[in-house]
């Protein structure tokens, strides 16, 4: 089911900010005080003193505005391409916005389709795993809705999740040595000696002579 673009315009109302029933559209005197957040074109008029909810409901009111209209721009721009060849241009001249990020919210957009886009997460969680084949797109965005993760935190643990396969795969690439039993019995007695695992030392090792011959 399709939803109503979500927006505000100047004049209009984003949070009750005093006791229910306040008139929306009533006129106010410099002695009166504001019963809502009213958007103006430039800004918000706020009262001088708003409960936090209220507060906090405008902020995600704005969220939700500005998330739906990065789709929206990206959508956009894809359509303009696609149909208008060069004037499509004339229309971001027109309208004032900034190419490259047009550019980059159609990036995203393009990776997923209106059915892949999850309503519970930003435009930001889905730029985040943008790069990835769609099945580990869907992926971390299920896990990122099983959590609740926040941007940042889907961020860090996509990076955490490259790095650690890098490592097996750094790891899997090693030859695969069998070196004599002597040799071995050598390396075990230093690496006791040194108080460490086998493997510890043996990676201490390689890694002491890499920074060697990488700095000689």
């Amino acid at each position: 089911m399709f939803e109503q673009l979500v927006s505000f315009h100047p004049g209009q109302p984003i949070s009750q900010a005093g006791p229910a029933g306040a008139s929306a559209g009533r006129g106010r005197t410099k002695q009166e005080s504001p019963k809502q957040i009213m958007v103006t074109g430039v800004g918000l008029d706020l009262p001088p003193v708003l409960e936090y909810t209220a507060w906090e409901q405008a902020g995600r009111k704005i969220a939700r505005i500005a998330d739906t209209s990065a789709w929206c721009l990206g959508d956009w721009l894809i359509y303009g391409q696609k149909s208008f060849g060069d004037r499509y241009q004339q229309a971001i001249e027109a309208a004032g916005l900034d190419y490259q990020t047009l550019r980059n919210y159609a990036w995203t957009a393009r990776k997923f389709e209106l059915s892949r886009r999850r309503r519970t997460l930003s435009f930001q969680h889905h730029a985040e795993v943008a790069s990835l084949p769609a099945a580990d797109q869907d992926t971390w965005l299920d896990e990122a809705e099983r959590h609740s993760w926040s941007r940042n935190e889907l961020r860090r643990n996509v990076r955490a999740s490259r790095q650690n396969r890098g490592l097996k795969e750094a790891t899997e690439a090693l030859p695969k040595l069998s070196p004599p039993a002597e040799r071995v019995a050598r390396w075990r007695a230093a690496a006791d000696k040194a108080n460490r695992s086998l493997e510890d030392w043996i990676v201490d090792a390689l890694d002491d002579h890499a920074s060697q011959a990488l700095s000689g």
